[in-house]
């Protein structure tokens, strides 16, 4: 009778909580369009560190559902194929910058788009240009460099000419803590091509196995290595 006990503690002990699908790919419920409570704690944390300096840290984006991922990319989608593009180059050129609904790193709820409301711009504000040289988020860009590692924040796609995907963003973070564990639970748990083929996401039924493996290595796992470890 003990070694049975035994042998149902030890069970209970190494069963590991089921995995979420719909949480790693952004179709479970958040309407408030919250961050994880963490993340935001960690944020808070260093928006306000950062304001003693005179930089005003506000994310312009945050968690971004499947939906609001999929309206994005159909409307790509749609603005291309009028240009007579193919499938796998209309693919190409939305995944410069925009992700495929689903693989957003954005629908974890642990990535955010920064700027600085304390400096003065116009027009588009998450441009590279807008973060280097005289642009009006180099000061933030400065801090973040110093000092988001110490609220464990860490830049996702680097200006790395050996990194592959998507190109450089001096503006998304990602909350390294929760955000790696996402990053693995995705590569284990979802068949990236057979996910995208079953879900309406316009021209994916014409998109090639090929393409689609390829931006999974080059693009998801194209990011800053310590977001792997």
């Amino acid at each position: 009778m003990m070694r049975f006990i035994g042998i149902m503690m030890l069970f209970t002990l190494t069963i590991t909580p089921q995995i979420d699908q719909k949480e790693l790919t952004g179709q479970s419920a958040n309407p408030k369009n919250l961050l994880e409570k963490e993340t935001q704690v960690a944020f808070d944390l260093m928006k306000t560190a950062a304001a003693k300096e005179g930089i005003q840290l506000r994310v312009v984006s945050g968690y971004r559902s499947f939906s609001r991922q999929t309206q994005i990319w159909n409307r790509k989608y749609k603005k291309y194929e009028s240009q007579g593009l193919e499938p796998d180059a209309i693919f190409d050129k939305i995944v410069e910058y925009s992700t495929v609904p689903g693989t957003s790193r954005h629908h974890w709820g642990t990535d955010i788009d920064i700027i600085d409301t304390n400096a003065t711009y116009s027009g588009d504000v998450l441009v590279p240009s807008k973060f280097h040289g005289t642009g009006p988020f180099c000061k933030l860009k400065d801090w973040m460099e110093q000092h988001s590692p110490e609220y464990d924040f860490e830049l996702v796609y680097t200006m790395n000419h050996n990194r592959t995907g998507f190109k450089y963003e001096p503006w998304h973070y990602s909350y390294i803590p929760l955000s790696r564990k996402r990053y693995n639970d995705y590569l284990n748990t979802i068949d990236l091509v057979t996910f995208l083929r079953s879900e309406n996401i316009m021209g994916m039924d014409k998109i090639s196995e090929e393409r689609i493996n390829r931006y999974l290595e080059e693009h998801i796992k194209g990011i800053h290595p310590k977001l792997k470890e």
